[in-house]
Formats: structure tokens, sequence, C-alpha cells
């Protein structure tokens, strides 16, 4: 015998989904006429829609305005709501469409810094040679608290044990050393040196927001390195400047505005393509701080996971400080 089920309170009370389509559309075009050419529809049964959404709901949703329509007060706020709504279903269903496809679509999820300074530098090479594969890259600082439901094929990440379910490869180690301009090194030349680049504009990296990202080196941590303290800099020495948004701090070296700490893994390509520079020949080697891919337990042995997991661990393999 089957089981009763009461009413669904919710789904009775909704109002017809092809009705709340044809006022997005309307909304979004502030037109009945361009609404029914967007959705392939007369206007007749946009304007029929709407005039049935409005009679459900008790409330006008749109006012006239010569051959346009503006949205009510109380159109705005089922706008805002509806508007959101189909956004999510139609990602939603681009996701299973995508899923269903023949080309497998892998979800990483890495630092800002890594997707643009190393991936996107890669890119070429991996779909040269994995053309049924596609990426959907996540960027994020707090690989511990993402949002419900972000669940990565792979990490590319300093947490070791990323969270349950995944098994970790060590990709590379932490080699630390400054970056400037080639223009900015011409402009000054005496910061071939310690000292100079010690009384030269700095370009720090903050830890704010950064907390996940395990330890932290910034310019007093990297300078204490060299036995150098930061706070006996001279007042007369150009102000500090601060960011937790690395790849910021790349763009105003590049951009001849100073000197950033470069993390060789990130920066060794701009350095090889001669846009950076390393004015002095010091540097840090942080042995104990690794870069880990990531890989979820139950699909890693997946081949497009598996393609990905080699393709990225053969570039580190060789140099193992990135």
């Amino acid at each position: 015998m089957s089981k009763h089920v009461d009413p669904d309170t919710v789904l009775l009370t909704m109002p017809s989904l092809r009705a709340v389509k044809a006022f997005v559309a309307a909304a979004k075009y502030q037109s009945f006429t361009r609404a029914a050419e967007a959705l392939c529809v007369s206007q007749a049964a946009i304007s029929r829609q709407i005039r049935d959404l409005e009679g459900f709901l008790g409330t006008k949703l749109f006012n006239r305005v010569g051959r346009t329509v503006e949205l009510t007060s109380t159109g705005t706020l089922f706008f805002d709501a509806a508007q959101l709504s189909f956004v999510n279903i139609a990602q939603a269903a681009e996701r299973i469409r995508h899923s269903r496809a023949e080309k497998r679509v892998l979800t990483i999820c890495c630092s800002p810094a890594f997707s643009a300074l190393w991936l996107s530098n890669h890119f070429p090479e991996f779909f040269a040679q994995n053309q049924d594969i596609g990426l959907n890259i996540i960027t994020s600082q707090n690989f511990l608290t993402m949002e419900p439901g972000a669940e990565p094929d792979i990490f590319i990440t300093k947490i070791l044990a990323i969270r349950e379910g995944y098994r970790s490869y060590p990709l590379c180690y932490d080699i630390i050393y400054p970056v400037c301009s080639p223009q900015y090194l011409q402009q000054n030349p005496g910061i071939t040196h310690l000292k100079g680049v010690y009384d030269s504009a700095l370009l720090d990296l903050s830890p704010y927001g950064r907390s996940q990202v395990a330890e932290h080196v910034d310019w007093g941590v990297w300078l204490a390195f060299q036995a150098v303290d930061l706070d006996d800099r001279s007042r007369a020495s150009p102000q500090i400047f601060h960011a937790n948004d690395y790849n910021l701090l790349i763009s105003l070296a590049l951009t001849h505005q100073g000197i950033a700490l470069g993390w060789n893994h990130l920066v060794a390509r701009q350095v090889e393509l001669g846009a950076l520079v390393r004015p002095i020949k010091e540097q840090v080697v942080l042995r104990n701080s690794w870069h880990y891919v990531a890989c979820r337990e139950n699909s890693e042995n997946e081949d497009a996971v598996r393609r990905f997991r080699e393709w990225i661990l053969s570039k580190f393999s060789r140099h193992p400080s990135g």
C-alpha cells in the first residue's frame, strides 16, 4: 500500500514557470516585443502570460512607458528572485549536460595566483595533448571552507590533507626571491645589492584572508632569513605597498612600480621571458614547504583525472622547486 503524501504547499502555490519565463524576458529586455523575439513566441503570448501572472500574484508587475515597460516595485522584487532562480536552474542544467557529454570536464580548485601565473601558461600544452578533456577552474584561498556542494575533482594547494576522500601528491617546494621589471632595475641600479633592495619600493604580500594557505612569507620574513630587520629601514625609504592579492603585486612589478617576492614556480616563466628579472642572487629555500595536487579517491583512477594528474606531476618531477 502506497504511503499517503500531503499536498506540497510550495509547489502548489508556485506560479506557472512558463509565465515566469515570459515575465523575466520582458523585464530583461524592457519590451514585450523583444521578449517575444527572444523566446521565439508571439507578443500576444507574452502579454497573456504576464496578464495571467499578474492575476495570480494579485498585483501589477509593469508600467508602460512609451514603447517600453518598466518594473513596478513589486515587479522588481519578483524579478530579482525569479532571475536568480532561472540562472541557477540554467547553470545546473548546463553542468548536467556537460557531465553527460563525450568530453570529460574536470573541476580543478587552486589559488588565483596559481591559476593566472602557472596554469594559464601551460593550458595550450595540456589541451593539445588532451583534446577530449575540458577544465573548469575554481579559484579560492579558502580551501577548507568552500561553499556547500563544491567538490572539485582536483585541488592544487599547500594543504597536505585537504579533506577526507582525497589523496595528495607532492608537486614542488618553495624557492622565493626578489623580482622586478628590467625597467625598474635600470632606473634603480642600486638594487643589485641586498641593501638597495631593502631600501626600495617593496611590494608586500599581506596575510589577510590567507589563513588557509599555510605558512606566510612576506618581506619581513624573507629579510629575516638574510639577517636583516625590515623595521630598521630609514624613514626616507619608499613606502611599502601591502596587498593580499599576489596577482596584483606581480602586475605592479611588471609595470615598474617596485620589487615583489617571486615564488619560483609562479614567476619562473616571466623571468625566462625577461619580463621580470632577479636583481640579486639571494633567495629563501623552504624544502619543507610543499605544494600538492590532491585527487578525489573515488575518481582518481578515472582516465581524465589520471591523465591530468600524471601531466602536472611530470611538469614538476624534474624540478621539485618548480
